[in-house]
């Protein structure tokens, strides 16, 4: 079976949890898994990221290439990419559910999609936590029948699509997936059943009331994209 799929997954000293998304992609059904292209975008992790990722080379198709920010590294893999679809995954999620890729890739062939996404969920998370996730599915729900937006969790593109739509801005500063994924056309947007589990690190980091408030003013800032190239001080705080 020729592939059909490239996967790119922007990296920054993610040894603990990016093995854990690896051994899942591993786990997955979907029959040409083996053969298709894992392609991490480091940016520059001093923490062995890069080696633990190459550990992966007898189960998966691995490689690694230099990153930077998320949409530098997305943009990087994707150029690399010849395959029909793109999925872009963070490096700090899991697929817990076997079939998710395989459900996902027949949703987007039967739909004939330029992109789809799943919900998201906290792993070993607390109950606000759990909460905020809830919260961002049923918007994302919600919205996916006026305006639809993912975010890099999981985001499986038509690669097509995706270079017509401009692919990640580079210039963006905060939420550029959301940037994105605005500019889908609602009739070629799905979510699919199933989840991907995350952790709760941003919230520990930025704070519950912190996250939500991005959140709030982001979709205010909709039609806005000049709002997305200002420094929202979401990666110092992040990182800090």
């Amino acid at each position: 079976m020729e592939a059909e799929l490239t996967i790119v997954i922007p990296a920054k000293n993610e040894v603990k949890m990016l093995p854990k998304l690896l051994k899942s992609l591993c786990r997955q059904d979907y029959e040409n898994m083996a053969r298709t292209r894992v392609i991490i975008a480091d940016a520059g992790s001093t923490d062995g990221t890069a080696a633990a990722a190459l550990g992966f080379r007898d189960q998966l198709n691995v490689e690694v290439i230099p990153g930077g920010l998320p949409s530098v590294g997305r943009n990087a893999g994707a150029r690399l990419a010849t395959t029909r679809f793109v999925l872009f995954l963070d490096a700090d999620v899991e697929l817990p559910e076997p079939t998710l890729l395989r459900r996902a890739l027949a949703k987007m062939r039967r739909g004939e999609l330029h992109l789809a996404t799943t919900n998201i969920a906290c792993r070993h998370g607390g109950f606000f936590d759990d909460a905020l996730y809830m919260g961002n599915n049923l918007m994302q729900r919600a919205s996916s029948f006026v305006s639809p937006f993912a975010t890099g969790m999981f985001m499986l593109f038509d690669r097509e699509a995706f270079w017509r739509l401009g692919s990640f801005n580079e210039r963006a500063l905060f939420a550029e997936d959301y940037l994105l994924s605005k500019g889908v056309a609602r009739q070629r947007f799905g979510i699919v059943r199933g989840k991907v589990l995350t952790t709760n690190r941003r919230f520990k980091k930025l704070g519950h009331g912190r996250m939500v408030w991005m959140f709030f003013k982001t979709m205010l800032h909709s039609w806005d994209d000049g709002y997305f190239l200002q420094d929202q001080g979401y990666w110092e705080e992040a990182e800090a």
